[in-house]
């Protein structure tokens, strides 16, 4: 019976060569495997009203496509969603291993054609218990799905795939083919439907190239803060209303007030405010933050209990587009930033030493600086000037600062309402008061670097804005 299954869509492979009118296409494999997939798809409305695809490779390839075509066509989108590899080689009677490999690049080319679909051609009605939910592949954002499929609602999965690099470490990656390969599996082994959106294009324009001009500047940018507000989650949000999802989860560690700001989580050494402090009050608005009254381990638990196989994987510690390849080499190999030398002076302007390039050091950094103070004063760097090409180091006191200027501040409230904010993401918040295009500081700040972002709070914590450290 299973070669029955297989040999059929073999000889008569459902739409294959079928031109689809207005389809959104999604591809998978090429020159490293010999086979290759293309799925084309046209969504109206909330279902998958024509398919077809093609194929070259072995007669598994062909067959995987025909069967991912059968099991969507008609279907709909969220339907067509729970369609991974497993149920195309059900399909087909049972895959073995050997062949197994053709299912998932039929698979890999339906979610890239499905989730391009979806994204510009969807519409559903609103779904009142419906809420999607953005996964990576890691143990948060699969507890998060875990914890709201037992609340009763109706979720559904949507992972983004933001930088492909042969270069990077794709484990170490949230945003890598395989991490979404990753993401995809373990939603559908929950029953879940998954949705794949490719923002590679639009992630390098507004995330990237932005944190590469800022470095080359002398700048320290804070790329995952343009990101969560401005490309990745606004994104899901209007995936979340094309599908009929009032609401958009997230394994941020988070939590929003009845008043619709953001505030910190329970777990203060896991908190993530200030990576989401530049979404809009409207956006937060329509966010839910699971993981937000939760510990770590407490999440980890949950996750062991469940059986997730993530459960105990380790937290991604790079920014997701470096994942394994250093800083210095990114910035020469896409954005031309390479070595050079120049000067480290004192605060007299002494030369002390000399550096491979000022875009490779932030204010108050203090190993690697290759100088010393010749009375074993420990130095930091106080400043870097790029059109100078030197970095400016000091003693620890050199850093304070008691006036910050800045610039883009973009406020929820008032500007009598900031009472604290904070300069990094790790830093304690500092009193303070926002006073124009400055911000005066009630406690000394030792550090705060141009190009950082400055996150605004109220005296209870309230996340009430943003703003751009910058140079006086």
């Amino acid at each position: 019976m299973a070669d029955e299954r297989f040999e059929e869509h073999l000889r008569h492979p459902e739409g294959r060569g079928r031109e689809v009118a207005g389809a959104r296409d999604g591809s998978a494999g090429g020159a490293a495997c010999g086979d290759l997939v293309r799925i084309s798809l046209r969504v109206s409305g909330d279902r998958v009203v024509d398919a077809g695809f093609e194929a070259s490779g072995c007669g598994a390839t062909i067959a995987a496509g025909s069967a991912a075509v059968t099991l969507v066509l008609g279907e709909t989108v969220l339907d067509a969603a729970r369609v991974g590899t497993h149920a195309i080689s059900e399909e087909l009677g049972g895959l073995s291993p050997g062949k197994l490999h053709a299912a998932e690049l039929a698979s890999d080319a339906l979610a890239r054609a499905l989730g391009e679909a979806a994204a510009r051609d969807a519409s559903a009605a609103v779904a009142p218990g419906r809420v999607l939910v953005a996964t990576s592949g890691g143990v948060d954002s699969s507890v998060a799905a875990l914890l709201l499929s037992r609340e009763g609602l109706d979720v559904a999965c949507v992972t983004l795939e933001l930088w492909r690099d042969p270069e990077n470490d794709g484990d170490r990656s949230c945003c890598s083919a395989g991490a979404v390969r990753l993401a995809r599996m373990l939603a559908h082994e929950q029953g879940l439907p998954h949705l794949t959106l490719d923002l590679r294009d639009a992630f390098r324009a507004g995330v990237v190239e932005p944190w590469m001009d800022d470095h080359a500047a002398g700048l320290t940018p804070n790329p995952c803060i343009r990101c969560n507000g401005h490309v990745r989650l606004d994104a899901m949000l209007d995936l979340a209303t094309r599908l009929g999802a009032p609401q958009l989860a997230t394994g941020h560690y988070a939590r929003v007030g009845d008043d619709g700001l953001l505030r910190p989580a329970v777990d203060t050494a896991k908190d993530q405010t200030y990576m989401l402090a530049a979404l809009s009050r409207e956006s937060v608005g329509r966010m839910r933050f699971p993981l937000g009254d939760l510990r770590k381990p407490q999440v980890r638990e949950i996750a062991a209990e469940a059986g997730l196989p993530v459960a105990s994987k380790p937290d991604s510690q790079d920014l997701c587009f470096l994942a394994g390849t250093g800083r210095s080499t990114f910035l020469a190999r896409h954005g031309g930033v390479r070595e050079k030398p120049g000067d480290v002076v004192d605060l007299t302007g002494r030369v002390l030493g000399t550096h491979r390039g000022a875009h490779e050091f932030t204010v108050g950094q203090r190993r690697g600086l290759g100088v010393n103070s010749g009375d074993g004063t420990p130095l930091f760097v106080v400043a870097t000037d790029a059109r100078a090409n030197t970095v400016t180091v000091g003693p620890r006191e050199a850093l304070a600062a008691h006036r910050v200027p800045v610039r883009g501040i973009r406020l929820h409230t008032r500007e009598d309402d900031v009472a604290r904010v904070k300069l990094r993401y790790k830093s304690t918040p500092v009193p303070c008061r926002l006073r124009g295009g400055e911000i005066e500081l009630l406690e000394p700040f030792e550090g705060a670097a141009p190009g950082q972002t400055a996150v605004f709070l109220r005296a209870d914590d309230a996340v009430l804005g943003t703003a751009t450290i910058t140079r006086r």
